[in-house]
């Protein structure tokens, strides 16, 4: 089987956490290879996630690292397993691999926990607003760039109204309220929306209003992925030399932390649920409500 030429962040997800295996059982790659009878050249282009492994293979390794962690370990198989096909695999030709690894990884995710400060999240922007965005010149978008685009992203959001949706939590900075994609119209439509979404059950969307402290302006936009073993979330951040994935267990700790910093400073979440009376004058909707009566 020839090197892979594209590598998804599942695949070298799954290599990194072999290789974290071997490290901390104090193994060299070329001891563990020999302990399985495989050639260190292909343990390393395994941890590098260029070509792919067999499960009993995969086993092997585990029980040569002394992890017994079942449910890790069924977790690592399905990562190796899976075919990485799904909705967006009919994008490989427009879109970069960064859209679609963003893609793979939120389908598998069971929570993702995400902040924002300038724009609003991808997965609650409306048709007009990321159109809008799509076509700021900065980008450098051509006409179909914009529409394959679009149609990418629109389909990413139908994660929040699937049967088994993930859990959504939202800290978005009052910035990103003003911010004017489009004309007014299609700002007011995006901040009703936010309302709208607001409804569903696994929706959690709180602002973070800029009489707050500071941190959410120095923690930068990122975006924790969360699957149903913790351990294998990613952290994704976006920056303008491109997208970045962290994984190590320490990375993982300190933006959970950072994140439960950002709610604590945040308003209390939008909840449409309580009569008008009942409502803060300091709260997530107020805040919405009162930038949608000066637009």
């Amino acid at each position: 089987m020839g090197l892979r030429t594209t590598i998804s962040e599942r695949q070298r997800r799954l290599g990194f956490e072999l290789k974290h295996l071997r490290e901390q059982a104090g193994f060299s790659a070329g001891e563990a290879a020999a302990q399985i009878g495989m050639g260190r050249a292909q343990l390393s282009q395994i941890e590098t996630a260029k070509t792919t492994i067999l499960t009993e293979r995969l086993h092997e390794l585990c029980r040569l690292y002394g992890c017994t962690d079942k449910t890790y370990i069924d977790a690592l198989v399905a990562l190796s397993e899976s075919t990485g096909r799904g909705w967006w695999t009919a994008y490989k030709k427009p879109m970069e691999q960064g859209p679609l690894n963003m893609a793979e990884l939120e389908e598998a995710a069971v929570e993702l926990r995400l902040h924002q400060s300038l724009i609003v999240p991808g997965l609650f922007q409306t048709t007009e607003y990321a159109r809008a965005l799509f076509s700021t010149p900065e980008l450098g978008f051509e006409n179909q760039d914009i529409e394959d685009a679009l149609r990418f992203r629109m389909e990413r959001q139908k994660i929040l109204t699937r049967e088994t949706p993930p859990s959504v939590h939202a800290v978005i900075h009052e910035s990103a309220l003003h911010m004017k994609f489009g004309g007014t119209d299609v700002v007011r439509g995006q901040l009703l929306h936010l309302v709208e979404l607001a409804r569903l059950p696994h929706v959690t969307i709180r602002i973070y209003p800029f009489t707050s402290q500071a941190h959410a302006a120095l923690s930068g936009n990122f975006v924790h992925l969360i699957p149903a073993v913790p351990q294998l979330g990613t952290v994704v951040l976006e920056q303008p030399g491109g997208i970045r994935y962290l994984a190590e267990r320490e990375d993982l700790l300190r933006y959970g932390s950072l994140f439960e910093r950002l709610v604590d400073y945040a308003l209390p979440p939008v909840d449409v649920s309580l009569a008008p009376e009942a409502h803060s004058v300091k709260d997530s909707l107020a805040l919405i409500q009162h930038v949608l009566y000066t637009l």
